[in-house]
């Protein structure tokens, strides 16, 4: 039997492959002439791991230094050795130009063209060759305006099993799009769209779910909606916020409220922020929202709207006693992009926010007229960075044991008792030193592996900026890690290899309940 392999790439980009479950899913991204990193191809040394979003798969063979225990219960997996049971959808650890792949365009003809209101128009598409374009919901296309060079970015408004595809336009005056769609646009027009783009879409459902969208954000949460009908085993809630500016903003409310029929726990309300209106519920969506909402904070919660309405959420959740876990969102502009533009636009960013346990981090994406972005615990994203940083080293480890000579053993101790000046017992004397003289003792048995996709995995990851960012003004480090450090070398330079990865393992345990103790309390005292 065949699936389908979804890879979302770091970038922004997602490429679908079709994988046998006889076969991985490194050989079926070769065959489709995707790069997936990997060094060694039978499970030894962890640079292919990706991280599975949604579902089912046979996990291969491989050894505990390429993938943990922990890692494999966290949902991280190794391409190189797991086949699939159902489809899947893998966040992979690099960019679609490193992986020498990118967007697809496809073309396709308008069958239909609704005003749905003076505000917004909905188009529907055949796609010359449907089988040629795969998406998950909520993701978007790039789509190139008749007539110019120029594109605008477009959400699914249908869910990925509809033989056509559909977006919904908000109508700007001396929009370029608008001007398109008001003036020109006809049944039977060619468009030609790049993508599927964004990393805004569904996850697994194994959460409460709620959804918020803003005006014509309404086209993804449409998508991810349309999905979730198809599972037969979803046994969440499902709740929707949708706002507007004026009532005749509120659109395909038939639609939503077919939901209601086909999911079986899903309902929604509409809110107006229009001073005159008389609907039900007045203001914005965060007047209406509450903690019940976010069942506290175990809820995933999506949305797609205007910046103002991004911006006004994200501080609403911030400020809650119980924050969402995992908090998605999308934000979109009129900003305009050249017909064909792909990765090279994209900036990826990363930053922090709050304290304790209400700190955050966060995520972006951003290309012309659409920012996607993704907020999750600090504890959980400082966690993740140091399970992967232990299980690279780990196979730098297994590289690096039998090749270092007497000088590099020197060296390796050198780094040891520099990072350890930084310490003193349980206090950090000088955490910015601290960080940087860690990472370079860590960096060590990298650079003497021989192999430059280890190292480059490695540098990577985001281990400085996140240690800098929580132990700013952390005093406080478990006891044990400056004596792990010498030990660790003492184990390498005996040749022991279970000793040292035993110490490795232990000492990244330590590591991060340094790390969480150093998020809970901004200042812990030694």
């Amino acid at each position: 039997m065949t699936h389908q392999i979804a890879l979302a790439f770091e970038d922004g980009i997602t490429r679908f492959i079709e994988c046998d479950e006889d076969q991985t899913v490194a050989d079926a991204a070769y065959k489709a002439r995707i790069n997936i990193p990997f060094d060694c191809r039978d499970g030894a040394c962890g640079t292919c791991k990706a991280f599975c979003e949604a579902g089912d798969y046979e996990d291969g063979e491989y050894i505990e230094d390429a993938l943990s225990d922990a890692e494999a219960a966290e949902g991280y997996c190794l391409p190189c050795q797991m086949t699939p049971l159902t489809d899947l959808v893998l966040q992979v650890a690099t960019t679609s130009e490193q992986a020498k792949t990118g967007a697809s365009t496809v073309t396709g003809t308008i069958t239909e063209i609704t005003r749905h209101s003076d505000s917004t128009v909905g188009f529907s598409v055949e796609l010359e060759d449907r089988s040629q374009l795969a998406y998950l919901p909520g993701q978007y296309m790039n789509i190139t305006v008749p007539g110019t060079d120029q594109t605008r970015s477009y959400s699914f408004s249908s869910g990925p099993s509809e033989d056509t595809v559909s977006f919904l336009v908000k109508l700007t005056r001396g929009g370029l799009m608008t001007g398109y769609l008001e003036e020109r646009a006809k049944v039977g027009d060619k468009l030609a769209m790049t993508g599927p783009m964004g990393s805004f879409f569904l996850r697994e459902p194994l959460a409460p779910i709620l959804l918020l969208a803003g005006g014509t954000g309404l086209a993804p949460v449409l998508s991810i909606l349309e999905k979730l009908t198809e599972d037969e085993l979803l046994d969440v809630p499902v709740r929707l916020v949708y706002g507007a500016t004026f009532d005749m903003d509120l659109v395909k409310l038939d639609v939503l409220d077919s939901f209601r029929d086909r999911l079986p726990d899903f309902d929604y309300f509409t809110v107006v922020s229009d001073p005159e209106t008389d609907h039900e519920r007045k203001g914005y969506v965060t007047d209406h929202m509450t903690d019940e909402h976010l069942h506290d904070g175990e809820a995933d919660v999506y949305l797609c709207g205007p910046p103002p309405m991004v911006e006004a959420v994200r501080v609403f959740l911030s400020e809650r006693p119980n924050p969402p876990a995992n908090f998605y969102y999308e934000k979109f502009s009129s900003a305009a992009g050249p017909a064909g533009a792909g990765s090279a636009e994209v900036e990826v960013t990363s930053s922090s926010s709050g304290e304790g346990d209400s700190a955050r981090d966060e995520i972006s994406v951003a290309s012309p007229g659409v920012v996607t972005g993704e907020v999750h615990s600090a504890k959980a994203d400082s966690t993740s960075q140091f399970e992967a940083r232990m299980a690279l080293e780990l196979g730098a480890l297994e590289l690096s044991l039998h090749r270092l000579k007497k000088i590099d053993l020197e060296e390796y101790r050198r780094l040891a008792v520099a990072v350890n000046e930084h310490i003193d017992g349980e206090k950090i004397i000088d955490s910015e030193a601290f960080t940087a003289a860690n990472n370079e003792f860590h960096e060590f048995l990298f650079t003497r592996t021989g192999n430059p996709a280890l190292l480059a995995a490695y540098r990577n990851l985001a281990i400085v900026e996140v240690m800098n960012r929580a132990l700013a003004d952390a005093t406080w480090i478990q006891g044990d890690i400056a004596a792990e450090h010498l030990a660790i070398v003492d184990a390498v330079a005996a040749g022991d290899k279970e000793r040292a990865a035993e110490l490795i393992r232990s000492h990244n345990s330590h590591a991060i309940t340094t790390m969480h103790r150093a998020i809970e309390d901004e200042e812990v005292p030694a």
